[in-house]
């Protein structure tokens, strides 16, 4: 990976370069599961966090959860939660949008003071192609994308020998170099891409 390479990971479709991390212990709810798949969901965030060295949390002291996960057959869906409307700006048109590209899912993040994550909405259209996706790799992809403000359309998931989903080895190695206590929670410079691309190919001690 160069570093030009690893600064389109957070630049989006503008041009800009937008990066933020969690900046508090992840607090996650899921809904619209049952019990077996609500425990394989947790669990990738759980290892997520685990990878990334941060913590998690039952509850967020402020808002209660921090990290809300929606299953969910249709999009149409979204317009009947109470109080989303109050959450996700110009809900209406991102209902239209959604459905227009039949998307399989749709993101929303909120930041604090510093830029960091302070909240991260994430919904999950259970339907078309992704129905037949098992729910490890569903929740491998949703967990995986909830740690950074990944650009949109990077991948960072890819399938193993035996064909299950898995990590790509740029997507781990960015999670536990965005995380380093020494790093930043959000930037805008893309020269952050290029601390971050060191501390990937350096040792720890070397890494600026």
């Amino acid at each position: 990976m160069t570093p030009d390479a690893l600064c389109q990971y957070f630049t989006d479709d503008v041009g800009t370069y937008r990066f933020a991390r969690w900046g508090r212990p992840i607090a996650p709810v899921v809904f619209g599961v049952e019990d077996a798949t609500l425990g394989v969901v947790k669990g990738a965030i759980e290892a997520m966090a685990t990878l990334a060295g941060h913590k998690m949390a039952e509850t967020d002291p402020e808002l209660g959860a921090n990290l809300l996960v929606f299953f969910l057959r249709d999009w149409e869906e979204l317009t009947q939660l109470p109080q989303l409307g109050q959450m996700i700006p110009d809900l209406d048109a991102v209902v239209t949008r959604l459905q227009a590209a039949d998307a399989g899912q749709y993101r929303a993040f909120r930041f604090d003071e510093a830029g960091a994550i302070q909240a991260c909405f994430t919904f999950v259209r259970v339907g078309g192609a992704q129905a037949e996706l098992p729910a490890a790799d569903i929740a491998l992809d949703l967990a995986a994308r909830a740690m950074l403000t990944w650009a949109r359309g990077v991948d960072i998931v890819t399938r193993g020998p035996g064909g299950a989903a898995v990590l790509c080895p740029q997507t781990a190695a960015l999670i536990r170099a965005a995380y380093d206590p020494v790093m930043p929670v959000a930037a805008t410079d893309p020269a952050h891409a290029l601390r971050l691309f060191a501390r990937i190919n350096l040792p720890a001690k070397d890494a600026p």
